[in-house]
């Protein structure tokens, strides 16, 4: 218990320090995160609105891949981008092995799935609701699927909240593109395996609580802007089924 409490007070300490080893980590899996959610959002958000207002040949066929694609492991993520990436392999002229690149490209695809599936079920909702309205209007399925997916904008907002807390969660993939390599590929989940592994429990502790503070903030958004849109709209802000905000 005496070696608990000491680590815990030695990574507090960290912390409040600003120790430069932790915060450099903590700010470059930021960096990863929200530039693979940035450019996963915009192509997931697209995606799923299109898919949810559009019937076509092998439609549910594509929509069992895609929510296949929610439980993929990260893992075979890493392994598919370091493929791709190796000097043999298709992209391996683009250089971006053990790279921040690398590391955005696999959280990259771990996240698209994840904002298509569920804005597809969001925009699928409201298109039963309304969506025979924008037809008789003479809006086809790309001007129907935007103008609903504006229609739940801040459901969309949620939905990409919930994506970053994916990828920055996230360790697996970016473990084997990355490289774990101090000063340059290093993130916080890589570098809690690796400090635990070492035994320095106070940086692991400390990189932890950062993580878990990141998520907390992020919960806490969600459920903000969810009362927001309520108070706003005066009804309940449309959620996809079985996730709770």
């Amino acid at each position: 218990m005496n070696t608990l409490t000491e680590s815990v007070g030695t990574a507090l300490a960290l912390i409040a320090s600003f120790d430069p080893a932790l915060w450099t980590v903590v700010m470059r899996s930021l960096a990863v995160s929200a530039t693979a959610c940035l450019l996963a959002y915009g192509l997931g958000v697209v995606l799923g609105a299109w898919l949810a207002v559009s019937r076509f040949s092998g439609r549910g066929a594509v929509l069992v891949g895609l929510n296949t694609l929610l439980a993929l492991p990260s893992v075979v993520v890493g392994l598919v981008v370091y493929l791709l990436l190796s000097r043999t392999g298709p992209l391996g002229f683009l250089g971006w092995m053990f790279s921040f690149q690398a590391m955005v490209l696999a959280q990259f695809i771990l996240v698209v799935p994840v904002v298509a599936a569920l804005t597809r079920q969001v925009v699928e909702d409201v298109e039963r609701q309304h969506g025979e309205q924008w037809a008789s209007l003479g809006a086809g399925p790309w001007v129907r699927s935007l103008l609903l997916a504006w229609d739940e904008r801040l459901a969309l907002l949620t939905i990409g909240v919930t994506a970053f807390g994916r990828a920055i969660s996230e360790v697996g993939a970016v473990m084997i593109v990355g490289g774990n390599i101090d000063g340059f590929t290093r993130v916080m989940t890589t570098a809690i395996a690796l400090e635990t592994s070492k035994g320095d429990l106070p940086l692991a502790l400390g990189l932890g609580l950062v993580l878990l503070a990141v998520v907390l903030c992020l919960n806490a958004l969600v459920a903000g802007l969810r009362r927001w849109g309520e108070r706003r709209q005066g009804d309940p802000v449309t959620t996809p089924k079985g996730w709770v905000a």
